[in-house]
């Protein structure tokens, strides 16, 4: 499966459990880590498992499982799909960690096809 599918299928299913500032950037050009980090807010310690397990389950029905997990106790989980990696964050830590700014010299995509309104 292409990074890029990974990152429709997971926008997708973040989108389906409300996921709040959802956001998908390319950094093949930046960084050998992944082709795509995908950026997803909760609303609670709660929500940020719910939207975890939701893109865990959407991928996993198409036949793809993470490479990697972090954070289950905490206000971050990270889903590493090689070349795609899902954040799945409380609004403290993604203000906090700022990853948006971090990886501000990759290009954001374009996901509005893939979010209800």
């Amino acid at each position: 499966m292409q990074g890029k599918e990974i990152v429709e299928i997971a926008v997708k299913a973040l989108d389906n459990k409300k996921a709040v500032d959802i956001k998908a950037i390319e950094v093949t050009e930046v960084t050998v880590l992944a082709d795509y980090f995908v950026l997803a807010t909760a609303t609670s310690s709660t929500h940020v498992r719910a939207l975890a397990d939701e893109v865990e389950d959407a991928l996993s029905q198409n036949g793809l499982e993470p490479h990697h997990v972090e954070g289950r106790t905490t206000g971050w989980i990270l889903l590493d799909y090689g070349t795609a990696v899902i954040n799945v964050m409380d609004a403290k830590n993604r203000d906090f960690y700022g990853l948006e700014h971090t990886w501000n010299d990759g290009k954001e995509l374009d996901i509005s096809e893939y979010i209800k309104d």
